[in-house]
């Protein structure tokens, strides 16, 4: 029986000519990474293990959830993770000014690469899926682990397929295309497995779309997102990364749990409700409801802070503003990100429109800072999850949503059609 991709980079990984689904594997590490709220966790069990990391090029550490520093606590845990890296002659440590959102900073700064090993100590970790890379999020455990011996035990995920056709319309990006995967599977529907992306339409996504749908397979409980490798994905590689990659392909006769086709052309601007990535609307049945008033819009974070996404909101906003009863919040991913958006004008145009525009931060995405909603207030977010508290009070409500819709939305007062913003 033939292997899938992730399979073959587990098995290449523990030295074996092959692996089976269900199988438990020690797999060598090529990054290991922890941010601010992980990290100092992980430290003193590291500590516990061992004296030095396994490799100072290959341990990351990133501080992003509570940065800036909102308040004591989160400037010491800072603190700890900014002497760890120093102590340990870290390569890869990225502090205020430098740093991005762990997610979008890792590919742009050409850490991570297609056939690698990779573990984090936060759930979007399978967002490197995009390059083709192996890579899941893990407890402060298993990174002290990783960080100590570089090795780390495995359960061989079995897999589903992805299978992509069509193009899709013009206001449908990534963020639509997953959470419409979700809304068909569910929240369970790909638990411990590999989401894995092939298909002719493939070439119809950038890698910032892909970006953003490896990120969300962890919302469908899958160990791991992974998209097969093509030219724009070598591109993207050759262009942020000096580091040698492997390519691995699914075998014609690998397993999988099931095949699913996905025709691009047929999916929809399309927003979560409360309280489950999977409660999938599109906007065609939201226009059918009465509207969905809020008070808040978030564009950014792990899973639509990219520059494509800044394009996309600003392309709307342009020549617009916020609806008054709106408060709207721009995050850019990384530093490279921001001083793009000034460059191209995008911060401008944010600003005019009567957005903040602030230095990256996971800050409102996981309630912790800069955004945080009280009770009863309705926010459209580009973030990744919208369950209860997840951004502040519990009687909040999260809509999760493209760049495109939730500008639309920032303009309206109300969640919005991103083909009827202009009207």
């Amino acid at each position: 029986m033939g292997m899938t991709m992730t399979q073959k980079i587990l098995a290449a990984h523990a030295g074996l000519d092959a692996v089976t689904a269900g199988q438990l594997v020690e797999a060598k590490l090529d990054v290991v990474m922890a941010n601010d709220i992980t990290g100092p966790m992980a430290v003193p069990v590291f500590r516990q293990m061992a004296d030095k990391v396994f490799d100072k090029n290959k341990v990351v550490l990133v501080p992003d959830h509570f940065t800036p520093n909102k308040d004591i606590k989160s400037a010491e845990n800072s603190k700890s993770i900014r002497e760890f890296a120093k102590d340990q002659g870290l390569t890869h440590y990225y502090e205020i000014g430098q740093m991005g959102i762990e997610h979008a900073l890792l590919p742009e700064k050409g850490i991570t690469v297609a056939g690698e090993c990779i573990i984090g100590a936060d759930s979007h970790t399978c967002t490197y899926g995009a390059l083709g890379a192996f890579s899941t999020g893990v407890g402060t455990t298993d990174i002290a682990t990783g960080m100590a011996t570089g090795e780390l035990w495995f359960k061989v995920p079995s897999a589903i397929q992805f299978v992509l056709t069509g193009k899709p319309g013009k206001y449908v990006s990534g963020k639509d295309i997953i959470l419409h995967i979700i809304g068909k599977i569910g929240v369970d529907g790909a638990l411990y497995k590999s989401m894995e992306f092939v298909g002719d339409g493939l070439s119809e996504l950038s890698m910032d779309d892909r970006f953003t749908m490896a990120n969300m397979a962890i919302e469908a409980g899958a160990k791991n997102g992974i998209f097969l490798v093509d030219e724009k994905a070598e591109a993207y590689m050759k262009e942020h990364s000096e580091k040698p990659y492997t390519i691995y392909t699914p075998d014609a006769d690998a397993a999988y749990d099931e095949i699913i086709e996905i025709d691009l052309s047929e999916v929809r601007p399309t927003v979560a409700f409360p309280h489950l990535p999977g409660n999938a609307h599109t906007i065609d049945e939201i226009e059918a409801m009465e509207s969905i008033k809020i008070d808040q819009v978030v564009i950014g974070s792990c899973t639509n802070g990219r520059m494509e996404d800044m394009r996309r909101a600003a392309k709307i906003l342009k020549g617009h503003k916020v609806h008054p009863d709106v408060r709207v919040i721009v995050i850019p991913g990384t530093q490279a990100i921001y001083k793009e958006c000034l460059k191209e004008g995008i911060a401008e145009i944010f600003v005019d429109a009567g957005c903040a525009f602030s230095t990256p931060s996971c800050g409102p995405c996981m309630g912790g800072h800069m955004g945080v909603l009280a009770a009863g207030e309705k926010c459209v977010s580009t973030t990744n999850r919208n369950f209860v508290g997840r951004m502040g009070h519990v009687d909040s409500l999260i809509y999760l949503a493209s760049p495109e819709t939730a500008a639309a939305s920032a303009i309206k007062g109300y969640i919005a059609n991103p083909e009827k913003a202009g009207e």
